[in-house]
């Protein structure tokens, strides 16, 4: 482990711990250990083993080592540690630990959050006087790489941790990162990156995709960290009470409502999951319908409701204020909710990494328990909760599979970097290429974007608005301002039908809503949503405008992508399950 010269401070992380009378792990030292021996890599670890504590204090101690003497008072101008997280609501939570450990060991550092959410008075704040540490989005952190002095922003990194690593691999956000980083890697050429993951099965192949696979990247020194720590998870499934009468299929669980609420009731909080946001306003309704004692003790959560309204909503999860909480995947990722006891999955998850993820919701903590009921909606799913528990024991999880060569989001970044201080091609070209996403872009693939960017390729090249970037001594950059902002206002990476907002007519927000539901409607018409029946007013431009009615009405909004197909690892286990029964052995069915 590490050696004598750094006793000082690793005595002070272990009192740190002492003090909350918590231990750390032996996975949680080794990080320590490789980040300040200059190591870059991936760390694998359940939910809940306090995966944020081991990747800070590698930083907090490679710090304390450099200024033994004063680290109280020594400080570095501008950002020291960059650290991505997927979902912003992720944000608050790391913010406020890292913040508390700094307080109590007297770092004079500040923790800050940038993202969508933040305000621009703090942002303007950042840009003048940046902390040192910085909790940032993908999105953000281009919109940041379009300032002018962005170079001059990161000057002083040291480190980059990418939160959550699983959700964002194989996904055009974490192409975004991979891109990010190969110019953050050129700015500091000692830069260390470590991606942190829960469960996933291809490790060693998510690491590449965060470092880069080019031979160049695999100079860096690079290592793959388990943590040999087994999450305690008990699944228990919740069964009809006569199996042959179960339909097959089309149902979304009500039928087991009854059964449902004494496990909600033992529970000082619950989480009830499904799988679209259409089943969430559904399962709300039934509860309060059937059940109208959790009235201000329950609440839905998910990624159409305004932001405001899931701030409340997971803040009074943090004060312990909520009993039950039915929510989408909005809840999957790493938010501490310390007080919630129970986790119910309401028909199949589709995937088995997803199932443990929202079991690590309940017992959040290292040494805790994880309990998970499983809820089928149909017959199926009976072998699926089998096949479930089969999976887990073998622990078949899925692979992320990276995405290779998505254009889009390699122009809308080459543009982003036009937006700010401009880039050089050949340079550029090069960094592109050292991204695992991008290691076999050719050259003619290149020269095309680069005419698509500067003058729209053969097919745009007659409308002006798409011949944004230009040639300026010798970088390429933007020069209009008015395509620089409409740019910087539109960077992104997710699709999706148009989205409608929903509003109060004297003010407030309550999410958004696709438009083919809306558009369906007449004034007059009443739907529910965000767990209030509401009466359509007028749709004017692109938001609805509503108001609170005691009118009743089974219309609820659907949204697109909301079928899921099984994951091959769950799809093999119930396969096996289902041929243990044809050959009479059937095994916990």
């Amino acid at each position: 482990m590490l050696n004598n010269n750094n006793n000082f401070a690793i005595e002070l992380i272990l009192s740190w711990f002492s003090s909350r009378n918590w231990t750390p792990f032996d996975f949680q030292k080794e990080i320590w250990e490789y980040y300040t021996k200059g190591y870059s890599g991936l760390l694998n670890a359940p939910t809940g083993s306090g995966k944020t504590y081991a990747m800070w204090f590698g930083v907090v101690i490679d710090y304390i080592l450099k200024y033994p003497e004063d680290y109280k008072k020594k400080k570095e101008k501008g950002i020291q540690l960059l650290w991505i997280t997927p979902l912003k609501a992720l944000s608050k939570d790391i913010e406020r630990a890292l913040q508390e450990s700094c307080d109590d060991l007297e770092i004079p550092w500040k923790v800050s959050t940038r993202t969508g959410d933040t305000s621009a008075s703090l942002k303007l704040k950042q840009m003048k006087n940046m902390y040192e540490v910085l909790i940032t989005t993908p999105e953000s952190l281009h919109l940041m790489l379009a300032q002018k002095d962005y170079s001059e922003l990161f000057k002083n990194l040291k480190a980059v941790v990418a939160d959550e690593w699983h959700e964002l691999l194989g996904s055009k956000r974490g192409v975004q990162v991979e891109l990010a980083l190969s110019r953050l890697k050129n700015l500091k050429k000692d830069l260390r990156i470590w991606g942190v993951s829960a469960t996933i099965g291809n490790l060693g192949e998510a690491m590449d995709v965060l470092l880069g696979s080019r031979t160049e990247n695999k100079k860096v020194k690079r290592k793959i960290i388990l943590a040999k720590i087994e999450k305690k998870i008990e699944v228990e499934s919740v069964l009809p009470d006569e199996v042959e009468k179960f339909p097959w299929a089309g149902y979304l669980g009500i039928k087991l409502l009854d059964k449902i609420i004494p496990i909600v009731r033992k529970s000082k909080s619950t989480l009830i999951f499904t799988n679209t946001r259409s089943q969430t306003e559904i399962w709300f309704q039934k509860i309060l319908e059937f059940y109208p004692e959790f009235a201000g003790q329950i609440a839905l959560h998910h990624g159409s409701i305004d932001r405001s309204i899931r701030d409340w909503v997971e803040s009074s999860l943090h004060k312990g204020n909520l009993k039950i909480v039915v929510c989408t995947s909005s809840l999957d990722l790493g938010v501490d909710f310390t007080p919630v006891e129970t986790v119910i999955q309401i028909g199949s998850p589709k995937g088995v990494a997803r199932f443990l993820q929202r079991a690590g919701r309940s017992g959040h903590r290292p040494d805790a328990v994880s309990k998970i009921f499983f809820v089928p909606t149909h017959s199926l799913e009976l072998v699926e909760g089998a096949a479930l528990k089969e999976a887990m024991r073998t622990n078949k999880i899925e692979d992320r599979q990276p995405l290779i060569k998505p254009y889009d989001v390699l122009i809308q970044y080459l543009v982003t970097l036009a937006a700010g201080e401009g880039f050089n091609q050949k340079e550029i070209f090069e960094e592109v290429r050292s991204t695992f996403a991008y290691s076999t872009l050719r050259e003619d693939e290149w020269n095309w974007i680069m005419r698509f960017i500067t003058s729209g390729g053969e097919t745009l090249k007659n409308y002006d608005e798409y011949s944004k970037v230009e040639l300026s001594d010798g970088l390429y950059k933007i020069t209009d301002k008015r395509k620089k902002m409409f740019h910087k206002m539109s960077i992104g990476t997710i699709v999706s039908d148009l989205s409608m907002n929903v509003k109060y007519l004297k003010g407030g927000s309550l999410g958004s809503i696709e438009e083919s539901f809306l558009t369906q409607l007449k004034p007059g018409d009443v739907f529910s949503f965000a767990g209030r029946s509401l009466e359509l007013l007028h749709i004017k431009e692109t938001t609805a405008y509503v108001k609170k009615t005691k009118k009743k009405s089974s219309r609820i909004p659907s949204w697109l992508g909301g079928r899921m197909p099984l994951s091959s690892q769950l799809s093999e286990m119930l396969r096996l399950k289902l041929n243990e029964a044809l050959e009479a052995n059937p095994k916990d069915i």
